[in-house]
Protein backbone atom coordinates (compact mmCIF):
# COMPACT_ATOMS: atom_id res chain seq x y z
CA UNK A 1 0.00 0.00 0.00
CA UNK A 2 1.15 3.37 -1.09
CA UNK A 3 -0.06 6.82 0.56
CA UNK A 4 0.23 9.86 -0.56
CA UNK A 5 -0.82 13.07 1.23
CA UNK A 6 -2.18 16.33 -0.88
CA UNK A 7 -2.12 19.47 0.98
CA UNK A 8 -2.40 22.86 -0.42
CA UNK A 9 -0.30 26.37 -0.59
CA UNK A 10 -2.12 29.28 -0.43
CA UNK A 11 -1.82 31.92 -2.96
CA UNK A 12 0.51 34.06 -0.53
CA UNK A 13 2.28 31.12 0.25
CA UNK A 14 1.36 29.65 3.40
CA UNK A 15 -0.15 26.33 4.29
CA UNK A 16 -3.75 26.14 4.26
CA UNK A 17 -5.15 25.97 7.68
CA UNK A 18 -6.94 22.53 7.51
CA UNK A 19 -3.66 21.50 6.54
CA UNK A 20 -1.66 22.55 8.79
CA UNK A 21 -4.18 21.22 11.51
CA UNK A 22 -4.30 17.42 9.79
CA UNK A 23 -0.90 17.50 9.65
CA UNK A 24 -0.27 18.28 13.69
CA UNK A 25 -2.76 15.85 14.32
CA UNK A 26 -1.11 13.44 12.31
CA UNK A 27 2.43 14.44 14.10
CA UNK A 28 0.95 14.21 17.51
CA UNK A 29 -0.27 10.91 16.90
CA UNK A 30 2.71 9.41 15.31
CA UNK A 31 0.98 8.75 12.17
CA UNK A 32 2.95 10.50 9.86
CA UNK A 33 5.43 7.21 9.16
CA UNK A 34 2.69 5.81 7.47
CA UNK A 35 3.11 8.94 4.51
CA UNK A 36 4.86 7.63 2.03
CA UNK A 37 4.66 10.72 0.28
CA UNK A 38 3.86 14.80 0.34
CA UNK A 39 2.40 16.25 -2.94
CA UNK A 40 1.69 20.19 -2.72
CA UNK A 41 -1.08 21.29 -4.57
CA UNK A 42 0.03 25.14 -4.97
CA UNK A 43 -2.71 27.53 -5.51
CA UNK A 44 -0.04 29.67 -8.16
CA UNK A 45 0.86 27.17 -10.44
CA UNK A 46 -2.47 25.29 -11.77
CA UNK A 47 0.40 22.90 -13.40
CA UNK A 48 1.52 21.19 -9.67
CA UNK A 49 1.43 17.84 -9.17
CA UNK A 50 -1.39 18.35 -6.26
CA UNK A 51 -3.04 20.62 -8.34
CA UNK A 52 -3.01 17.48 -10.84
CA UNK A 53 -3.83 14.73 -8.82
CA UNK A 54 -6.71 17.33 -7.28
CA UNK A 55 -8.07 17.62 -10.96
CA UNK A 56 -7.86 13.61 -11.51
CA UNK A 57 -9.55 12.97 -8.79
CA UNK A 58 -12.24 15.38 -9.18
CA UNK A 59 -10.98 16.99 -5.44
CA UNK A 60 -11.78 20.45 -4.85
CA UNK A 61 -10.69 20.78 -1.03
CA UNK A 62 -7.15 19.75 1.23
CA UNK A 63 -5.89 18.32 2.62
CA UNK A 64 -6.85 14.72 1.10
CA UNK A 65 -5.18 11.11 0.53
CA UNK A 66 -4.48 9.11 -1.96
CA UNK A 67 -4.56 4.97 -1.14
CA UNK A 68 -3.21 3.13 -3.90
CA UNK A 69 -2.81 -1.04 -3.85
CA UNK A 70 -1.65 -3.41 -6.28
CA UNK A 71 -5.00 -5.13 -6.06
CA UNK A 72 -7.75 -2.29 -5.83
CA UNK A 73 -8.25 1.49 -7.54
CA UNK A 74 -6.73 4.39 -5.74
CA UNK A 75 -8.87 5.13 -2.84
CA UNK A 76 -9.35 8.93 -2.05
CA UNK A 77 -10.06 10.24 1.61
CA UNK A 78 -11.20 13.98 2.28
CA UNK A 79 -12.07 13.31 5.43
CA UNK A 80 -9.04 13.03 8.02
CA UNK A 81 -10.94 10.63 10.68
CA UNK A 82 -12.25 8.39 7.86
CA UNK A 83 -8.89 8.00 6.45
CA UNK A 84 -7.83 6.89 9.98
CA UNK A 85 -10.28 4.76 10.70
CA UNK A 86 -10.77 2.89 7.59
CA UNK A 87 -6.83 2.78 6.59
CA UNK A 88 -4.85 3.54 9.67
CA UNK A 89 -7.02 1.26 12.30
CA UNK A 90 -6.99 4.20 14.53
CA UNK A 91 -9.98 4.51 17.06
CA UNK A 92 -12.26 7.69 16.76
CA UNK A 93 -15.36 8.53 18.38
CA UNK A 94 -18.48 9.62 15.97
CA UNK A 95 -18.76 12.52 17.52
CA UNK A 96 -15.08 13.24 15.84
CA UNK A 97 -16.40 11.50 12.51
CA UNK A 98 -19.53 14.01 12.14
CA UNK A 99 -17.28 17.68 12.92
CA UNK A 100 -15.08 16.70 10.28
CA UNK A 101 -17.66 16.04 8.12
CA UNK A 102 -19.45 19.08 9.17
CA UNK A 103 -16.29 21.44 8.83
CA UNK A 104 -15.73 19.52 5.04
CA UNK A 105 -19.47 20.84 4.45
CA UNK A 106 -20.77 23.61 5.75
CA UNK A 107 -24.30 23.16 3.77
CA UNK A 108 -24.86 20.69 6.05
CA UNK A 109 -27.08 20.63 9.39
CA UNK A 110 -27.05 17.41 11.51
CA UNK A 111 -29.49 17.02 14.03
Amino acid sequence: MKITLVKKILADGSACKKCAEVEAKMHQADQFKFIDRVVLADETDPKSEGMLLAGKYNIDRAPFFIVESESAPAKIYTVYYRFVKEILNGQMTEDQELREIQDNHPDLDFI
